[in-house]
């Protein structure tokens, strides 16, 4: 079993990236952002980035730095097959990830710009900001000295292979079929 892990800033293409390796290489989806969508609504919170963030943090700090994605690789593992794990966030996940098998990290990056324009296109419930928050928000999640806080900035750092997503979709997803055959060549 494979597991790609996937980081990058909001807009960045990470979406994206999980719709070709589940449409095209049958890779099984599990997301960070669903996991905490669902306790969300489990707890009766507004549904914002505000909330994601502080209820990412919250999961982190009272079980253990990498405790999200620790559940969905579980999952994962249970299913049994090729599996993309979307919004890694902090370096303990990395870790842990790291430490279950055959793992590779992908970076997914572009101008701040180009994904403001492409969060506001997309209208997903915690998308609706202005560009001013936006790079709050950003900043606010690149990097943090606390283990069970969001540092983005070492993440992209960490990983095995970085993709610049300022084109078209198509030369995105050529990069990731450059990236796929050098892992299945391992």
């Amino acid at each position: 079993m494979i597991v790609i892990g996937i980081t990058g800033t909001n807009g960045a293409g990470k979406g994206t990236l999980v719709e070709y390796l589940v449409t095209h290489k049958r890779f099984v989806h599990y997301s960070v952002r669903g996991f905490l969508i669902e306790e969300i609504k489990k707890r009766g919170l507004p549904m914002d980035r505000d909330n994601m963030v502080a209820l990412g943090n919250e999961l982190r700090r009272d079980n253990s730095p990498s405790y999200i994605t620790d559940c969905l690789f579980e999952q994962a593992k249970s299913a049994g097959k090729n599996a993309v794990i979307e919004s890694i966030r902090t370096p303990g996940e990395i870790d842990s990830l790291r430490r279950n098998g055959e793992f590779y990290l992908l970076a997914v990056y572009s101008d701040p710009k180009t994904r403001y324009e492409r969060v506001c296109k997309r209208g997903s419930e915690t998308d609706n900001i202005s560009y001013e928050e936006f790079i709050a928000h950003e900043e606010r999640e690149m990097s943090s000295t606390d283990p069970n806080k969001q540092n983005l900035r070492r993440c992209i750092e960490l990983a095995d292979y970085s993709i610049e997503n300022n084109s078209s979709i198509d030369d995105l997803h050529n990069s990731l079929e450059k990236i796929l055959l050098n892992i299945l060549a391992k």
